[in-house]
């Protein structure tokens, strides 16, 4: 019931921040505020006007209970707020960062001791920053709780904050506080199947491996017999006062493999399995050597592993998107801007599109895109006689929003295969991987 009344106010702001202000301050519970209100009429009505001495005496009793409760939970919370607040002074060098994978049930380190000095008293607790963070609190075999937590997604950040409850184990009342600590907190997403992807290093203008349709030229290496147009000092002049036959020698086009890569991951709202993908390409080694990266809300450029998985746990934002960072940091990256760009983005149409676009068209270099999926959404009518008879479960894709249509998937690849140079799409649920006309790569 409480999440219900919380939620009826939840699209009003100003009476939402009052609720919470009030939902917090006030001892009772609606379950508690509730009982007393009946137990108070009841006594009234019924034991004080119409002398009835069994409705009387429950009255009683439940007020009695409700104030003995309150009076635990208010004196507790207090207690217990003070221990937690010396706790976290005292040993907040003992604290190591915390670096979780998300999926995954992870254990923190925090240990409370158990509440020993009131009865009917249970304190729980969770985590509000970072977001999307499920908290379990685990019963230890000397009564001690122990916090375990399972991240629903990536976040970083430099302290978490924790909101306490005291309750009592009916539910009329309670006492809530909310507790910073300093820590470094890092989420990473989690691969789920992905285990090998497409080599992604770029191929750049060098000489190295032949490709007659490409450009530019490398050495001179190829020989024919003389055309007209050819260039007369491409000529063989040697070879034609022995043979009496016209050779030109013209230059080989070729390309090879660029040992210099820069990646960048742009961040959206379904980017869970893009991040993942990114994170998978630099840690099996795919983006080759010499590479640099870069995401949305990172400023600097990522030359290592460490940093670059810093830099993709950052990428979502906590509380504000952030801002279309790709311009800024080719720019940081001047040096390499002959090297080939990949863009790991998620599926969909998002707003980075057409920034992406006006990018493109605004360089000269080179980019290819690495778009990553959770699953495909598969939209199948079901007969009305099943529909009346069975009862069809839901999907987890469709909870999660997570799932992308075929339809829309292809179109979107349709668009970045005329602006980008390559287009792969790796599927994270499966590991499969594709290219801009759904072939498996």
């Amino acid at each position: 019931m409480e999440k219900f009344y919380l939620n009826t106010i939840k699209n009003y702001p100003v009476l939402k921040k009052i609720a919470h202000i009030i939902y917090g301050v006030f001892p009772l519970t609606l379950q508690g505020t509730i009982t007393i209100l009946i137990s108070a009429t009841c006594l009234k009505v019924f034991g004080y006007g119409s002398m009835d001495l069994v409705v009387f005496s429950l009255a009683i009793c439940a007020i009695a209970i409700l104030m003995f409760c309150l009076f635990c939970v208010i004196i507790g919370g207090l207690i217990i707020q003070r221990r937690i607040q010396n706790k976290f002074s005292t040993e907040a060098s003992n604290y190591d960062s915390i670096s979780v994978e998300v999926g995954f049930p992870n254990e923190t380190g925090l240990i409370i001791p158990p509440i020993k000095l009131l009865p009917l008293v249970q304190l729980s607790w969770k985590i509000v920053y970072p977001d999307h963070i499920r908290t379990r609190v685990r019963t230890l075999s000397e009564n001690a709780l122990a916090e375990e937590i399972i991240p629903k997604s990536r976040c970083k950040a430099q302290r978490v904050t924790r909101e306490f409850i005291i309750s009592d184990v009916f539910g009329f009342c309670r006492y809530s506080w909310t507790e910073n600590q300093a820590q470094n907190f890092k989420a990473l997403p989690q691969t789920n199947t992905l285990n090998t992807i497409p080599l992604l290093q770029s191929l750049n203008a060098e000489d190295g491996l032949p490709n007659p349709s490409g450009e530019p030229e490398g050495d001179r290496m190829e020989i024919r017999r003389y055309a007209p147009g050819d260039s007369i000092r491409s000529v063989m002049w040697k070879a034609y006062a022995r043979t009496r036959k016209l050779n030109v020698r013209l230059a080989e086009k070729s390309v090879s493999q660029n040992t210099k890569t820069v990646a960048y991951l742009l961040s959206s709202k379904q980017d869970e399995a893009a991040a993942a993908v990114a994170r998978m390409a630099l840690e099996a080694g795919a983006l080759g050597e010499d590479w640099t990266f870069g995401a949305d809300g990172t400023q600097e450029l990522c030359k290592d592993l460490s940093g670059a998985l810093d830099a993709i746990a950052k990428s979502r934002a906590i509380g504000a998107p952030h801002e279309y960072g790709l311009d800024k940091f080719l720019k940081l990256a001047a040096g390499q801007l002959g090297a080939h760009c990949i863009v790991f983005a998620s599926a969909e149409t998002a707003s980075w599109l057409p920034k992406l676009t006006k990018t493109v068209h605004s360089l000269s270099s080179g980019f290819s895109a690495v778009l990553a999926i959770d699953g495909f959404e598969e939209q199948q009518e079901q007969k009305l006689w099943k529909k009346l008879l069975f009862r069809s479960l839901p999907d987890s894709n469709k909870e999660t929003g997570k799932g992308s249509s075929k339809s829309d998937i292809l179109r979107l690849l349709t668009q970045l295969s005329q602006l980008v140079e390559s287009v792969v799409l790796i599927d994270r649920r499966t590991g499969h991987s594709f290219d801009n006309q759904f072939r498996k790569v």
